[in-house]
């Protein structure tokens, strides 16, 4: 994302993609580390001069594209956790971090950086064993990594000009939600809370029912599944 970043300071065109067989500072949100071992993975970052419209829709369209992009070369059925992770069998296999630079109030561009877990085989006492998982890990075999980058940009393209028509997008995006209908503790603004994620708006933030009964809006913000209580 640096280099990206250096690229569209230099005016390269939308649409640039920035590539990395491997990365040494590899980072997620929250200024987290992002495991990046050399030729296993696809990590890469798309360089975008949207609308303030557009902008709104990236964090939409990018693990929806990740999600389209799985499925449709492997069959298998990837749901994201909100705001962009994407989880397969129900552990992360993508993570999504977008950055943009304002002039004023209007965009001048926008990154889109996607690590994508493909071929990386996560040893079984590694920390990560319990909440990462691969694309090739829940197929028992490789896979290859240019079909699924190929698919992921096309299919980003497609639900990029999408979003900006209609909100089937927005839709297609929640539908694949695990967090809706569960009990979270999400961290926003400095501040956590508890309570019921019951559903998203227009612009994709999460609305969620306190236990006190207030209904609040969650622009972005960690979010932690809770289990459900125990019955009795």
């Amino acid at each position: 994302m640096d280099v990206a970043r250096l690229e569209a300071e230099g005016g390269a065109d939308e649409g640039s993609v920035v590539i990395a067989e491997e990365q040494s500072a590899g980072r997620g949100r929250y200024g987290r580390s992002w495991v990046s071992p050399a030729g296993k993975n696809l990590y890469f970052t798309l360089i975008l001069r949207p609308t303030s419209a557009a902008l709104r829709s990236l964090s939409v369209v990018a693990p929806l594209a990740v999600c389209r992009a799985i499925e449709t070369r492997t069959g298998l059925s990837p749901a994201i956790k909100w705001p962009n992770d994407v989880l397969v069998g129900g552990r992360k296999a993508a993570g999504i971090l977008i950055e943009s630079e304002l002039s004023g109030t209007s965009p001048r561009f926008a990154l889109v950086g996607i690590g994508l877990n493909v071929n990386f085989r996560i040893p079984a006492d590694s920390e990560i064993a319990s909440i990462a998982t691969s694309v090739s890990m829940e197929l028992k075999r490789e896979v290859s990594r240019e079909e699924l980058m190929s698919s992921t940009l096309n299919e980003f393209e497609e639900l990029l000009a999408g979003a900006r028509a209609d909100g089937a997008v927005l839709a297609a995006w929640r539908e694949r939600l695990e967090t809706l209908g569960r009990r979270v503790t999400v961290t926003f603004r400095e501040q956590t809370y508890e309570g019921m994620a019951e559903d998203v708006d227009e612009d994709g933030n999460l609305l969620l029912r306190t236990d006190d009964g207030v209904l609040m809006t969650v622009e972005a913000g960690e979010v932690t599944l809770r289990p459900p209580a125990p019955a009795g």
